[in-house]
């Protein structure tokens, strides 16, 4: 009610300012109270505004299994005994876009503590399996900077071809989608478990031992117009696209054949997602499945 009485407001003020002074209107600034809702401006926002959802910290020590790697694209928690990040999160909206060219430049993480394993490029080489993104390439190509960052070996799980290229590109496809339409979105995603197939068949680890291959991969959407004060904003409306797809070779194509909820997700990996989201709102959105849309 409040929302709408302030843009009566404001169009009544424009509607008289326009008679005598349309041509300063024309250049001047959009009052910052009015970027508000669905027609504001796509902005960068924090890529753990919902919550860390292991409570991943800077401890190579006494969390080397849960250590928190922040990248001005995206945040994760790496293990590593598994080679691999347990999840990663991050923020999309049209300001992460643009038309840099996919950089396809793998590299490895020296930002790792010392000592610690680190996946190059050929640790999966010949493993029957993709290096496949958590925080994708087409979501960050705004700049070189942002592209080239995606393909750090700490973004990269073991998945198999036919999930990777084909159910879970479809759900990438989808989110851009939606933050072209004036949309942000927070996205969460992540793998869990030992033993998928890839091309060569099942196996548990990669890279000599030094990389588990899960047997799951998830992902979790959460759908806002653009705007500021997002964790606020959420109410028990608010769209919530959760997947649990199984990796290997037999998946279907469409990426809502395996939608789940959050609290499947979190009851599967122990992680408290959207944790800075109100419990009460918690409560609702991620006991539901979603419904909408899927292209």
């Amino acid at each position: 009610m409040n929302r709408t009485l302030t843009r009566l407001a404001a169009f009544a003020v424009v509607s008289v300012l326009a008679v005598s002074c349309s041509k300063d209107m024309e250049t001047a600034p959009a009052p910052a109270a009015a970027i508000v809702s669905s027609d504001a401006t796509a902005t960068r926002d924090n890529n753990l505004a919902l919550g860390n959802p292991s409570g991943a910290v800077v401890d190579a020590t006494n969390s080397p299994n849960n250590y928190l790697l922040t990248k001005s694209q995206y945040s994760l928690s790496y293990s590593r005994d598994k080679g691999k990040p347990n999840w990663v999160s991050w923020h999309l909206s049209s300001a992460w876009t643009g038309s840099t060219a996919r950089q396809d430049n793998f590299a490895s993480d020296a930002t790792l503590p010392s000592g610690w394993f680190r996946a190059t490029s050929s640790s999966y080489t010949g493993s029957g399996f993709d290096r496949g993104h958590n925080c994708p390439s087409a979501d960050r190509n705004a700049s070189v900077a942002d592209n080239s960052a995606t393909f750090l070996m700490t973004n990269m799980m073991p998945q198999s071809a036919n999930n990777n290229q084909r159910t879970w590109a479809g759900l990438e496809t989808y989110c851009r989608t939606l933050s072209d339409a004036g949309n942000e979105l927070y996205i969460i995603c992540g793998s869990y478990g030992s033993g998928g197939t890839g091309l060569n068949g099942f196996t548990t680890t990669i890279a000599g031992g030094k990389i588990t291959v899960p047997s799951n991969c998830w992902k979790v959407v959460v759908v806002l117009p653009n705007g500021s004060g997002d964790a606020s904003r959420i109410t028990s409306a608010t769209r919530v696209i959760a997947i649990n797809t199984p990796n290997n070779q037999t998946l279907a194509t469409t990426w809502g054949s395996y939608r789940t909820t959050v609290d499947a997700i979190e009851a599967a990996t122990g992680y408290d997602i959207l944790s800075a989201v109100p419990s009460s709102v918690q409560a609702v959105i991620e006991a539901r499945a979603d419904s909408g849309p899927t292209n």
